[in-house]
Formats: structure tokens, C-alpha cells, sequence
């Protein structure tokens, strides 16, 4: 499914698999997760309670769906023949470190975050970014 040179199939796959990653990654570090924030795990339930709890996984769906979209448009900038999953991936790592890296370090270093939160969150986004990178240079674009 292409309009326009882009697999938007692609782009929902890459997205619903970043999203599922992202949360798997999470819950990963549910223990540790709430005390690097800042907040307990009655906080934390005490937040989930609340009305429109559920729009922060909405945005994160949506925001998915937008990098994927965005890393498909950088992928095919690399011409002919050179959407593979190998340059998927290295395309990824590249943005991951060039972009996402330095702006969460500096915003989280600005907020007094801890080293702990810096390196889940950006855990979080290196798999996300890898894994949208593998499955949009698998697909193509």
C-alpha cells in the first residue's frame, strides 16, 4: 500500500510495533520507574485514576505514527535501492543520537532530572527509533 513512494502500511506496522516495544519497555522498569520521576507507586496509581488518563498512550500512538512516517521520508531520501533493513537500523541509531539523545540530555539536564529517568526515557527511544528503522527498511517505503 504506496502513495506517493510511501509504504503507509509500513508506517502503521512500524508504529503499532514501536508502541507495543515502548511499552513492554516500560513496564520493564515498573518498579524503578515511579521513584525516577520523582513520585510513589500510590501517585502513580492515584494519576491512572484520573480523567483522560488514557490520552498520554493516545499522543504516544499518535507521535509514533508521525516518527515512523518521518523516518520513512529520510530512508528514501537515500535513493534507489537503499531502503534495507541495514540502513533502516543505522538511520535510526543516527537520528536517535543526533536528535533525540542531545535534546532529552540538555531538557532533562535543564529540569534536574535524574540519571536514572535520562537513561530509561532514552532507552525507550533508542527501540523505538530501531525498531521503526528495522521494519520500514524491511518493508520499504
Amino acid at each position: 500500500m504506496t502513495f506517493a513512494g510511501i509504504n503507509y502500511l509500513a508506517i502503521v506496522i512500524a508504529a503499532v510495533v514501536a508502541w507495543l516495544a515502548s511499552a513492554g519497555w516500560y513496564m520493564s522498569f515498573s518498579r524503578v520507574y515511579p521513584a525516577a520521576l520523582g513520585k510513589t507507586a500510590e501517585q502513580c496509581q492515584l494519576d491512572r485514576e484520573k480523567p483522560g488518563a488514557f490520552l498520554p498512550f493516545v499522543y504516544a500512538f499518535l507521535a509514533n505514527i508521525i516518527i515512523a512516517w518521518m523516518l520513512a521520508g529520510v530512508l528514501g531520501h537515500l535513493g534507489p535501492g537503499q531502503v534495507t533493513l541495514q540502513n533502516g537500523v543505522i538511520s535510526a541509531v543516527f537520528l536517535w543520537f543526533g536528535f533525540i539523545f542531545t535534546t532529552l540530555f540538555v531538557n532533562y539536564s535543564f529540569h534536574g532530572r535524574g540519571m536514572q529517568l535520562i537513561l530509561i526515557d532514552l532507552g525507550n527511544w533508542l527501540i523505538v527509533l530501531l525498531v521503526m528503522g528495522a521494519v520500514v527498511g524491511w518493508m520499504g517505503v
